[in-house]
């Protein structure tokens, strides 16, 4: 039993519209347009999208929400040409950009901007320097999530207890969990820390917008990572069962609320 984050959710106010702007703005391999909209981030995990009241329904919360959301989405390409072309394919398409894509202080390269849906993303260099032609379009090496916790030495705990193994530790500074083939990396740190980070105020209330799905091999599994949730201090949003579209599947929520689904085709 380990935990893996293989798709992340985002509650939107329109799924055409955003399905649209992120096909733009991360050249995915495939997606459809549904009632979820899912989309291949080249291997390195999947982005779907969902109507924001649907989804603040599905894992029983207010549909409300104000400010900074908490958490912080990533895609990392090879070299900083990337980064730029990925900046200006989202800000021609409607995003507003947080911060210019430059080279930080730390010889890090990077960009900022917040999506149409108001979903913040970091895009970030592999490479310091560029090292041949770029990709066309770029192509993720990798997908994160970094969430803004209170305490992230304590959210590692729990998120060890449901397998998962860490990566890099530097306390309650910053936390992350080892990656697998196919799919998304999972960070933490401070709240205020992380809106730091990316430039934007770091006060916000509400749904987070956001459900993070780990897809199990089989009903056991389900049930094992809830029951793991459960015991590690989480709080069982709703049990496993059988629901609508021919899944089983059941809710968590982690130490600081953040909401996850743990599904299995039935």
């Amino acid at each position: 039993m380990a935990l893996t984050l293989d798709t992340i959710t985002l509650g939107v106010p329109h799924v055409k519209a955003a399905h649209a702007f992120y096909t733009a703005a991360l050249s995915p391999l495939t997606g459809g347009e549904n009632d979820t909209a899912e989309l291949d981030l080249h291997g390195t995990g999947h982005l779907a999208v969902r109507q924001f009241d649907d989804l603040a329904t599905e894992v029983g919360a207010d549909p409300v929400t104000e400010g900074f959301r908490g958490y912080v989405l990533s895609s990392i390409v090879s070299q900083p040409s990337e980064v730029k072309a990925l900046l200006e394919a989202a800000t021609s398409n409607g995003a507003t950009v947080v911060k210019p894509a430059k080279k930080q202080f730390f010889g890090e390269f990077t960009a900022v901007y917040r999506a149409p849906d108001g979903a913040v993303w970091k895009l970030a260099a592999a490479a310091k320097k560029n090292t041949g032609p770029r990709t066309d379009p770029p192509k993720s090496t990798e997908t994160a999530i970094y969430l803004g916790v209170a305490k992230p030495k304590a959210s590692k705990v729990f998120y060890e207890k449901l397998g998962m193994g860490t990566d890099h530790d530097y306390g309650d500074k910053f936390i992350d969990f080892t990656v697998t083939e196919g799919v998304c990396r999972l960070g933490l740190l401070p709240r205020q820390g992380l809106a730091k980070d990316v430039g934007v105020d770091p006060r916000g209330d509400g749904f987070s917008a956001l459900v993070l799905t780990h897809t199990a091999a089989s009903r056991a599994e389900v049930d094992a990572l809830l029951a793991a949730a459960d015991s590690a201090w989480g709080r069982a949003v709703a049990g496993a069962a059988r629901v609508d579209g021919g899944e089983y599947a059941g809710h968590f929520t982690d130490l600081d609320g953040y909401h996850w689904k743990i599904t299995t085709p039935v």
